[in-house]
C-alpha cells in the first residue's frame, strides 16, 4: 500500500468537508460543515485548499472567479494509509499489540462485535 501523507489536523477537518460533500465541491459547502465546530476566515480556507492541492489531496477547477475542489484520495485510501501507518510506526508492526489496545479503549462490547464481523467479512 502506497503510504499517503499524515495531514495537519486543520488541513484534515477541510478534507473530512470535503468528502462530505457531493463533487466538484463549492467553497461555501465547506464553510457550511466547517462553522459547525469553529469559524474559518475565507483566506485561510483558500490557504488550505492551496495547500492540498499542492500535496496531491484536491485539485482545483476555475471558473472566472470561483473554483471548484474535487477529491484526489478518498477518505477509504486516507484511513486505511494511516492506519497502516500507526500501526507500523506505534505498534512496531504487531498487529495482535494493535488488537489488544482496541479491546482496551473503552470500545463497548458492540463496537468490538462489529469489528469482529467486518475482519470476518472482509474480501481483501
Amino acid at each position: 500500500m502506497e503510504e499517503i501523507r499524515r495531514l495537519p489536523d486543520l488541513e484534515l477537518e477541510v478534507m473530512q468537508a470535503i468528502w462530505a460533500c457531493s463533487v466538484p465541491v463549492d467553497r461555501k459547502d465547506v464553510e457550511d460543515i466547517m462553522a459547525k465546530t469553529h469559524q474559518i476566515a475565507p483566506t485561510t480556507l483558500f490557504t488550505i485548499f492551496t495547500r492540498l492541492a499542492q500535496k496531491g489531496f484536491i485539485q482545483i477547477e476555475k471558473s472566472g472567479r470561483s473554483a471548484r475542489y474535487i477529491p484526489m484520495v478518498s477518505q477509504k485510501e486516507y484511513l486505511a494509509s494511516q492506519s497502516n501507518r500507526f500501526i507500523t510506526k506505534v505498534c512496531g508492526g504487531n498487529i495482535a499489540a494493535f488488537a489488544s489496545a482496541l479491546c482496551d479503549s473503552g470500545l463497548s462490547k458492540e463496537d468490538l462485535e462489529e469489528l469482529k464481523s467486518l475482519l470476518e467479512n472482509n474480501t481483501l
